[in-house]
């Protein structure tokens, strides 16, 4: 009886302690990848968010007026609508800026997000970021319509996380595309 009761007061066992480890582990290893994804998905929400803004504005610019201020002579005509933003150079100007770290885009006129004019650039489209952003946007105008596009290089090794929005203009219509294409989204 009381070889029973030393027994039972004795304690855990290696063994037990041993299994309690290693599933103490599985669990952390678990919750690492779970944060790990969690993050980079909170990361990319400012890309497709940016690209979703990005894209209606540019949309609202087509549909808009966009008459000059200058005096049309007598018997003349002016285009006042469905006129597209020219290109926007990418802000920052190089992947390199944003490689695993976040960019302040600068505040001054003619730079960064305060380039370009009514007719052109990021002033036309009326885009601009204040906060520090893990991306590089870019806005260009294609043949058939515009493409706004997010690329961003969150851990750092060089490989670049694509996000594309795209939009065609079919008589005086435009069709944006209903998604935001993601290439490499976790990079």
């Amino acid at each position: 009886m009381t070889l029973l009761k030393k027994r039972s007061s004795r304690g855990f066992t290696l063994v037990e302690l041993m299994i309690v480890v290693a599933i103490i582990g599985i669990l952390a290893a678990l919750a690492i990848v779970g944060v790990k994804k969690y993050m980079t998905s909170a990361k990319s929400a400012e890309a497709r968010n940016s690209l979703g803004t990005m894209s209606g504005l540019a949309a609202q610019r087509w549909s808009g007026e966009a008459m000059k201020g200058a005096i049309i002579a007598d018997g003349s005509t002016i285009g006042t609508t469905h006129v597209l933003c020219t290109d926007a150079p990418p802000v920052p100007s190089a992947p390199a800026s944003i490689k695993g770290m976040k960019y302040q885009s600068k505040a001054a006129d003619g730079q960064d997000f305060h380039t370009g004019d009514t007719d052109g650039g990021w002033k036309c489209l009326g885009f601009t970021l204040d906060a520090p952003q893990y991306y590089m946007y870019q806005y260009a105008k294609t043949t058939k319509g515009f493409e706004t596009i997010a690329q961003g290089d969150l851990d750092g090794d060089d490989a670049l996380s694509t996000f594309k929005r795209s939009a065609e203009i079919t008589g005086l219509e435009i069709k944006m595309s209903p998604a935001i294409e993601e290439i490499d989204p976790e990079e």
